[in-house]
């Protein structure tokens, strides 16, 4: 057998594709935050997972800019050789403050992060519980892990508690979380968690990829909670609030210290650049001086959740910027998205295996930048739309 068979007999993207359905990788042509360019034409964005609308901010500009004209395109290192520059260390100071930390360790992506602190903390004779609904990027983490990777279903505290107990004393146990589910748009329930993982003697690792910029004044689910000092490690994203790309891991500075001197996916990667750092310090500073941005960002939020409520869509249990608008089937799913993008508003088609497969949905996220008459707008086209596929009376 060829290996490469599986990819010759790949037709699913395509059929697709030849009937005008596909979603995925569209190529913009120009962005400006709540809108995009597209073949030429301008789509009202409420797909991306720019919080704070800070990509296009001119301050966090001008600092990537100045980055580039000081530093350079590249540090053509790891961290661990040559690529530390003094910037990486003034971000991990300041970002282990605001979340409320000791240390913490920039790393060049937000997936590497959960791939290296997973896989370099679980090791052989450990186990790792994850709720399904965990980001891909955990899953993998758990799975180049040297340990077992268990799993309890989602948000179920009743699950989590029998896994746990089933292990031996002497086995070590982490248990990996989303704080914000990317797909749901739901909070893990952190107090409650909290307090099975100190029954069961477990150390608790919360992702706040969707969460940092957003929940607790901006500072994450744990401060959303106020368990910041009972969550042992909380990571975070520079891809969606930040403004840039890259990731970061924040606990007790002698485990941060464990981690920088035996995570994989930190020592053989080339580092974060100058440009990418700088933006990142940039949007760190205005998220400390304008709170503002937050309060905004939830004003949207609940102007669009109350609309969609009121046309009668189904939202499951989202409680921040991450609305889902549930359809069901995969079919009406890619054709709800076509006809919303052809109306002009962007959105994201998810279905199996992200979602189970009665579950397909348009997922939508939104932005502090976002206007009022802009919300108006996605709403009055998302209404036309249920309302032609039978979605909402």
């Amino acid at each position: 057998m060829d290996i490469f068979d599986k990819a010759f007999n790949y037709t699913a993207a395509r059929e697709m594709q030849a009937v005008g359905l596909y979603p995925y990788f569209l190529p913009l042509e120009d962005t400006e935050g709540t809108e995009v360019v597209i073949d030429g034409r301008r789509i009202l964005m409420i797909g991306s997972n720019n919080y704070l609308g800070l990509t296009t901010d001119p301050r966090v500009r001008k600092a990537a800019i100045d980055a580039v004209a000081r530093y350079g395109t590249s540090c053509t290192g790891s961290r661990f050789l040559n690529g530390t520059l003094a910037l990486h260390k003034e971000a991990e100071v300041r970002l282990a403050k605001y979340v409320g930390k000791e240390a913490a360790l920039v790393f060049s992506t937000g997936y590497q992060v959960n791939l290296g602190v997973i896989s370099c903390l679980v090791g052989r004779g450990d186990v790792v519980v994850a709720d399904k609904d965990d980001h891909a990027s955990i899953v993998d983490g758990c799975m180049l892990a040297l340990g077992e990777m268990r799993r309890f279903s989602h948000n179920d505290l009743d699950h989590l508690d029998r896994v746990l107990a089933k292990l031996e004393p002497e086995i070590g146990r982490m248990v990996v979380v989303d704080g914000v589910y990317s797909m749901g748009g739901d909070l893990a329930p952190l107090p409650e968690l909290v307090e099975i993982c100190k029954r069961h003697s477990a150390r608790l690792m919360v992702d706040d990829a969707h969460s940092i910029g957003v929940m607790g004044r901006g500072r994450g689910t744990a401060a959303h909670y106020g368990v910041t000092d009972q969550v042992d490690l909380i990571m975070g994203t520079f891809s969606k609030s930040f403004a840039s790309l890259g990731g970061f891991i924040a606990g007790d500075e002698s485990v941060i210290h464990f981690i920088q001197h035996n995570a994989r996916s930190l020592i053989f990667s080339a580092s974060m650049p100058a440009s990418n750092v700088a933006a990142v310090l940039a949007a760190l500073d205005i998220m400390e001086n304008e709170p503002e941005l937050v309060d905004r960002l939830w004003q949207v939020t609940e102007r669009m959740r109350t609309g969609l409520k009121a046309l009668g869509f189904r939202m499951g249990p989202s409680c921040t910027p991450i609305i889902p608008i549930i359809i069901g089937e995969m079919e009406k799913t890619f054709l709800a998205w076509k006809m919303c993008f052809e109306a002009g508003l962007y959105t994201n088609a998810v279905v199996a295996p992200a979602v189970p497969p009665d579950q397909c949905m348009l997922r939508t996220s939104y932005m502090a930048t976002h206007t009022d008459e802009e919300i108006d707008r996605a709403l009055s086209i998302l209404g036309e739309v249920g309302r032609k596929l039978a979605l909402i009376d």
